[in-house]
């Protein structure tokens, strides 16, 4: 039997036991798997996979976690891990703030969905039968936005004529971008920035979520 055969049993086995569907089994065998190969026990999963990581830069996360904590300047916080990286292992820009952000949540010194500045975003999007210039106008429309969040006062933050909308709603704030997909459709991505804390992000979501689906007719 080959391994992709005796993996596929694997799979099946604890669909049966759990009720999962396959790619949700797959995912937590696979993951199971990744976990055993660990040499330390992750707080939070980082943005980019291991295998992606480890070809791009060299190292895995584990590498990279091994370097950074025995680096002095480790506590002095997201930039300045950025920069080490940046000036002293030869990362591109992106990629050292890329690794920051994943040493950062395996390491525990950062949660998902937390900025460097400490503050939270949610972010949600939906494809929905609403003509991209009529959802924009709703943005910008004062009495529109009204209909639009009910109870929640906001205030537009950006220009009228930006390609991506702000408004003050809740707290923090929300940048909206509106793509058209043609045939009446658009693609509307919500981020929800500068949350305080990490309890707010499960909030929001949850109202975007809701949100969305209102939006689309659901």
């Amino acid at each position: 039997m080959t391994k992709q055969e005796s993996f596929k049993r694997r799979v099946r086995a604890r669909m049966a036991k759990t009720g999962e569907r396959y790619l949700a089994a797959r995912r937590a065998l696979l993951e199971q798997a990744a976990n055993a190969n660990r040499r330390r026990t992750w707080a939070a999963e980082p943005e980019v996979g291991d295998e992606a990581v480890q070809a791009e830069t060299g190292r895995s996360w584990d590498d990279w976690v091994d370097v950074l904590e025995v680096w002095p300047g480790v506590e002095d916080g997201h930039p300045a891990i950025a920069a080490h990286l940046l000036d002293h292992h030869g990362l591109s820009p992106w990629w050292s703030q890329t690794v920051t952000v994943g040493f950062e949540r395996i390491s525990g010194r950062r949660l998902p969905y937390e900025r460097p500045d400490g503050t939270f975003t949610a972010g949600r999007s939906k494809t929905v039968d609403i003509p991209a210039a009529e959802l924009r106008a709703a943005l910008l429309d004062p009495t529109a936005r009204q209909d639009l969040f009910p109870g929640n006062p906001t205030e537009l933050l950006s220009d009228p004529a930006a390609k991506t909308i702000r408004i003050s709603l809740g707290p923090g704030d929300v940048q909206f971008g509106v793509t058209d997909k043609g045939d009446d459709r658009s693609q509307i991505s919500v981020s929800h920035r500068r949350l305080p804390t990490y309890d707010e992000v499960e909030v929001w979501q949850y109202y975007w979520t809701d949100w969305l689906a209102a939006l689309s007719g659901e």
